[in-house]
C-alpha cells in the first residue's frame, strides 16, 4: 500500500542520483545571486497566469501526497482491524483517486514548468545571440569562441535545468517537509518529537556524503576535459603528429590523462554508489525508530496500529526531501551563476554605430586619412599620424612587415575598429557620419583567414549577396577562376561544405571567398593576403580577372608576394605603422629603400 507515495517521489529521487559525467561541470555559486534571480524575472512575468497554476497544482499534489497515508491507516484501524471488508473496499477505492490524482497534478505541473522555462529561454537565448551580433570585434578580441559558447550552451541548460525540474521539486519538497511535519504532530507529538531528533542525524550523514561525491564529479569532469582536449588536439593534428613521428608521445599523453580520468572515476563512482545504500540504511533506521517507538506506544494503548503505519509511510516520505536539498540547492546555485555569466554579456556595450540613417549616395571611392592615431590596447599605438590620399577607382598596394599595421588600416576604413584621433574621411565625408551597415555593404572583404559556413557553396557564394541569382553567382566564380574546381566536386555547386570547408584546400577557400567578395559588386574592394594560399599559374589568372574587376573600383591589395602588385598606381610601405614609402613599383625600385630590398629579397636572393 505504501509503493504508491514511494513512486510519486521518483522525481525526486532522480535529482538525487549523480549524473553521469559530462552533465556535471563544477558547481559555481554566483556573486549576488539574488541580483541574478531579479535579472531572470523579467523572461518569466509573461507567464505570471501559468506560473500561478504551476504554484497551485504542485500545493493541490502535496495535500493528495498527505491524504493517502492519512486513508491508510484509517483503513487499517476501521476496517482491517474490526474485519469489516465492505469499508476497506472504499477506502481503497478513495486511496486509489487520490494517488490517481496526486499523479495527475504531479504531471500537470511538470507539463506547464518545462513549457514555460523552453518559451523563457528561448527569449534569454534569442537576446543572447541577438546581443553578441551587435558587439563590437573588440569584445572578440579578449574572449574565446569556446567560452561565448559555453554561455550560450552550458549556462543556458543550467538554467532550464533549475526552472523545469527544480523549482517545482523544491517547491514541492519544501511544502511536504512542512505539511508531514504539521501531520505527524497532528496525530501524535511523541512520535512526531522521534522524527525530528532523527531527522539531523539522516540530514548530516547524508550531507557528508553527498559533498564527497559532488567533489569526486567535479574532479572527474575537470579530468574528462583535460582527456577531450588532447584527444581533439591529437586527431586535429594528425598531419602534424605523423609528419614529425610523435606518434608515441601523444599516446602517452593520452594515457597519462586517462590515468587521471580512471582514477577520478573511481573516486567518484565509489561515493556515488555509497549514497543510496547509506541513505536507505539511514532511512531504515528511521522507519525502525518510528516503529519501535509505535510498538511501545500501541502496546501501552497510546496510538493506534493504523496511526503507527502512516507515521512510517509519512517518514519515508519524508526522507525524500531532505536527501534533494543539498543537490536542488547546488543546481539552482550553478543556474545563478549561469545567468551572472548570460547578464555579463548583455550588459556589454553594443557597437555604437553615430552615422546618419540617411543612406549613402552613389560612393566613388575617394578615401583620406588625416593624421590617424589607433591602439588595439591603450599606451601601445599600432598606427601612429598616418595622412594618405586615394583617388577613386585607383589600386593601393599595403606592403610590409608582418606586425606592420597593414590589416589595421583595412579594419579602421571598415570601421571594425574606431579611431582614437585624426579623422577618416569617404568621398569627403566622414566615416563616423555614414552608418556602419551603408558603409560595409560599400566595401567588399577578403581577408586572409577565410570562412565559409557549412552551406553549400552555391549559398557560401551568395552570402556575399543574399538577392543574386544562381546565374549571377556562377558567373562572378568564373570570374574568380573558380568554376572549373566547383564543377568537379561531387554535386558542383550543390556540394556541401564540412565545418570551415575542411573538404577543401586552403586555396580553393580562396577562391570561393574572392567570388563572394565580386559578386557583392563593392565600391571599394580590400584583398588582405587573397592568393596567397594558389600557385602562381592561378594567381596570374586571378589577378588578370580582378585586374579588370577592379578598373571602376578603389581596391586595396595587401600583399606579401610582391609579384602581385606591380600593377598597382601606389605602392605604400608601412613599417611600425608608419608609411616609410609610397609610390609606383618602379619608382621604389629605383629608390633603392625598404621596398627595393624587399623585392630583391624575394626574387634576386639578396639579402635585407
Amino acid at each position: 500500500m505504501n509503493a504508491a507515495p514511494e513512486s510519486s517521489n521518483a522525481g525526486l529521487r532522480e535529482t538525487l542520483q549523480p549524473r553521469r559525467p559530462g552533465a556535471v561541470g563544477k558547481i559555481e555559486k554566483a556573486k549576488n545571486p539574488r541580483h541574478a534571480l531579479l535579472r531572470l524575472l523579467p523572461y518569466l512575468r509573461p507567464f505570471r497566469l501559468t506560473l500561478a497554476l504551476v504554484f497551485a497544482s504542485v500545493i493541490v499534489y502535496t495535500l493528495f501526497g498527505l491524504i493517502g497515508p492519512y486513508l491508510l491507516g484509517v483503513a487499517i484501524d476501521r476496517c482491517i482491524g474490526p474485519g469489516q471488508t465492505g469499508g476497506l473496499t472504499r477506502m481503497a477505492l478513495w486511496m486509489l483517486i487520490v494517488y490517481l490524482l496526486y499523479n495527475g497534478f504531479q504531471v500537470v505541473a511538470s507539463w506547464l514548468m518545462s513549457g514555460i522555462s523552453q518559451k523563457a529561454l528561448q527569449q534569454l537565448r534569442r537576446d543572447l545571440f541577438g546581443h553578441v551580433q551587435q558587439l563590437s570585434l573588440s569584445f572578440f578580441d579578449h574572449r574565446s569562441t569556446g567560452e561565448l559558447m559555453s554561455r550560450l550552451t552550458n549556462d543556458i541548460d543550467a538554467i532550464n535545468q533549475a526552472v523545469s525540474q527544480n523549482v517545482t521539486t523544491l517547491l514541492a519538497g519544501v511544502l511536504s517537509l512542512a505539511g508531514i511535519m504539521a501531520a505527524m504532530f497532528v496525530l501524535d507529538v511523541w512520535l512526531a518529537l522521534a522524527a525530528i531528533l532523527v531527522v539531523p542525524v539522516i540530514f548530516g550523514f547524508t550531507r557528508f556524503v553527498a559533498s564527497y561525491t559532488r567533489k569526486g564529479y567535479r574532479d572527474l569532469q575537470e579530468q574528462l576535459g583535460g582527456l577531450n582536449a588532447v584527444t581533439e588536439e591529437a586527431i586535429g593534428g594528425q598531419k602534424v603528429v605523423k609528419a614529425f613521428g610523435r606518434n608515441e608521445s601523444v599516446l602517452a599523453t593520452f594515457r597519462e590523462h586517462n590515468e587521471q580520468v580512471f582514477r577520478a572515476g573511481v573516486y567518484a563512482n565509489n561515493y556515488s554508489m555509497l549514497l543510496m545504500p547509506l541513505t536507505g540504511v539511514l532511512g531504515n533506521f528511521f522507519v525502525i525508530t518510528l516503529a519501535a517507538l509505535g510498538g511501545w506506544l500501541a502496546l501501552r494503548g497510546l496510538v493506534s496500529i493504523g496511526v503507527i503505519a502512516t507515521f512510517i509511510i509519512y517518514g519515508q516520505n519524508f526522507i525524500q526531501p531532505l536527501r534533494l536539498l543539498a543537490n536542488i540547492y547546488n543546481s539552482i546555485q550553478a543556474a545563478l551563476a549561469g545567468a551572472e555569466r548570460i547578464f555579463e554579456i548583455l550588459d556589454t556595450e553594443i557597437e555604437i554605430d553615430e552615422g546618419a540613417l540617411a543612406p549613402m549616395p552613389i560612393i566613388k571611392g575617394e578615401i583620406c586619412f588625416d593624421q590617424v592615431q589607433f591602439a588595439y590596447e591603450p599606451g601601445h599605438p599600432v598606427i601612429m599620424e598616418m595622412s594618405l590620399e586615394v583617388q577613386a577607382g585607383k589600386m593601393i598596394a599595403l606592403v610590409g612587415p608582418t606586425g606592420a599595421g597593414k590589416t589595421t588600416i583595412m579594419n579602421l576604413l571598415t570601421r571594425f575598429y574606431e579611431i582614437d584621433s585624426g579623422r577618416i574621411t569617404l568621398d569627403g565625408r566622414d566615416l563616423q557620419t555614414i552608418a556602419k551597415a551603408d558603409l560595409r555593404r560599400s566595401i567588399g572583404l577578403v581577408p586572409q583567414d577565410t570562412f565559409l559556413f557549412a552551406e553549400s557553396v552555391l549559398e557560401n557564394i551568395r552570402f556575399g549577396r543574399l538577392d543574386a541569382t544562381d546565374e549571377e553567382c556562377i558567373e562572378a566564380a568564373k570570374l574568380a577562376d573558380a568554376d572549373h574546381f566547383i564543377r568537379q566536386l561531387p554535386q558542383g555547386y550543390q556540394t556541401d561544405l564540412s565545418e570551415r570547408a575542411g573538404n577543401l584546400s586552403q586555396g580553393q577557400r580562396q577562391l570561393l571567398a574572392i567570388t563572394r567578395a565580386i559578386l557583392a559588386k563593392p565600391a571599394i574592394l580590400i584583398l588582405d593576403e587573397a592568393t596567397s594560399s594558389v600557385d602562381t599559374r592561378t594567381e596570374a589568372r586571378i589577378q588578370k580577372a580582378l585586374l579588370r574587376f577592379m578598373e571602376q573600383q578603389t581596391s586595396f591589395v595587401i600583399a606579401h608576394r610582391l609579384s602581385t602588385i606591380r600593377d598597382a598606381d601606389q605602392v605604400l610601405v608601412i613599417d611600425d605603422g608608419r608609411i616609410v614609402e609610397r609610390g609606383t613599383h618602379v619608382e621604389l625600385l629605383q629608390q633603392g629603400g625598404v621596398y627595393y630590398h624587399l623585392y630583391t629579397s624575394q626574387f634576386k636572393g639578396h639579402a635585407i
